[in-house]
């Protein structure tokens, strides 16, 4: 549960930096280590209802993230709206053989 946790906060990030990335006529912007075009890398691990295993470039992204940054995003009521399994996105860092912190657990 607790890789769940972060990875949903790594959703709602990539969701989050595409919103702020639109509304800011395409300048790039970064959130807890990531920018848009990195955590794009994630999204067809955690989207249903045929996600594919998590690539390289995932889990490369997942593994230079700032996972305690991430954490606080968890409990964001956007990720469905966007198409992310939140189970999926909570599972996301420990496929990428990732500790999550332990405020993410739980």
């Amino acid at each position: 549960m607790a890789m769940a946790m972060s990875s949903i906060a790594s959703v709602t990030v990539v969701v989050i930096l595409l919103v702020l990335t639109a509304s800011q006529g395409g300048e790039a912007m970064t959130l807890c280590n990531m920018d848009a075009a990195q955590l794009a890398e994630c999204l067809p691990a955690i989207r249903a209802p045929s996600p594919s295993p998590p690539s390289k470039g995932c889990c490369d992204v997942m593994g230079t993230a700032d996972l305690h940054c991430l954490c606080g995003y968890k409990d964001s009521y956007l990720l469905p709206s966007f198409g992310v399994d939140p189970k999926l996105a909570m599972a996301l860092p420990r496929k990428c053989l990732l500790t999550p912190p332990p405020e993410c657990e739980g």
